[in-house]
């Protein structure tokens, strides 16, 4: 699934060639995503202009003004700048076709993504009340983590995957930023000192940024808004590399399952 820095290297991708162009058309081929494409989407986007795209989580968000076009990718989806004459592939599900001759293009084999209408304010839109501070954010930082954390059991790795406590920290990024701070996944979170919290909001941090710079993680069927594969998939430290060696002290790394999802960590570095 396209995590937050996949997320924002499309955002920044598909910016340039979409902001303030004025939008022709819009095709919709397949309606049944994960929840129904709007028919208010072809009726309500020509003729307007996209002032803004903007990320909160791991949705997309183009301003028009009058309203607001949600996107999420889902497990396979994706949104890449194409030709107007581009034929469409097998899954090419909706096109927004510009006045320059290009097209943004959603893509999603799996059908699991969405793309929404949203003509309120965005404070008002379900899918985003109740959403944690953003991890790169001034308002996310171990004092948040350690407060949200007192006097709970549940594993460390949890608590910061929960979309309500910060929002958009993947998998992938959860088991790296847990190595890069030493702290061992299954943890109970309440039992964390308010110190390795300021090192874990670092780590989420820092393994974020890292990520974004080199364009995301090409795990399955990732790719940037232009097309190409992220590169961060290369500086992995344990996520997908269960019985393979520690970077840092060569011992095997393992793997468990924490709700539901893969957890890879090293016995001996995180505690």
């Amino acid at each position: 699934m396209p995590e937050l820095p996949e997320v924002e290297t499309t955002r920044r991708g598909v910016a340039p060639h979409v902001l303030d162009r004025l939008i022709v058309r819009v095709a919709v081929r397949e309606s049944r995503l994960r929840w129904p494409v709007p028919d208010a989407l072809a009726e309500e986007l020509p003729g307007k202009r996209f002032t803004s795209v903007g990320r909160r989580a791991k949705y997309l968000l183009f301003d028009c003004g009058s309203g607001v076009l949600l996107v999420h990718l889902g497990m396979s989806g994706s949104l890449r700048i194409t030709p107007e004459n581009e034929p469409p592939g097998k899954h090419a599900h909706v096109d927004i076709l510009f006045d320059s001759g290009k097209t943004l293009r959603y893509t999603d084999p799996r059908k699991f993504g969405s793309m929404l209408w949203h003509p309120a304010g965005l404070g008002e839109h379900p899918l985003l009340q109740g959403l944690g501070p953003e991890p790169l954010g001034d308002e996310f930082g171990g004092a948040l983590l350690h407060g949200v954390s007192r006097g709970r059991k549940t594993a460390v790795k949890n608590l910061i995957m929960d979309s309500r406590v910060v929002a958009g920290v993947g998998n992938i990024y959860a088991c790296e930023a847990l190595f890069l701070a030493g702290i061992h996944p299954a943890r109970a979170c309440g039992r964390i000192s308010a110190a390795r919290y300021e090192k874990l909001a670092e780590s989420i941090r820092l393994v974020l940024g890292e990520a974004i710079r080199a364009g995301g993680t090409s795990l399955r069927d990732f790719t940037g808004g232009d097309g190409r594969p992220g590169y961060f998939k290369h500086q992995l430290n344990v996520y997908g590399r269960e019985g393979e060696d520690c970077v840092r002290c060569s011992s095997g790394l393992r793997e468990l399952r924490l709700g539901q999802r893969s957890t890879v960590f090293c016995p001996s570095c995180q505690r």
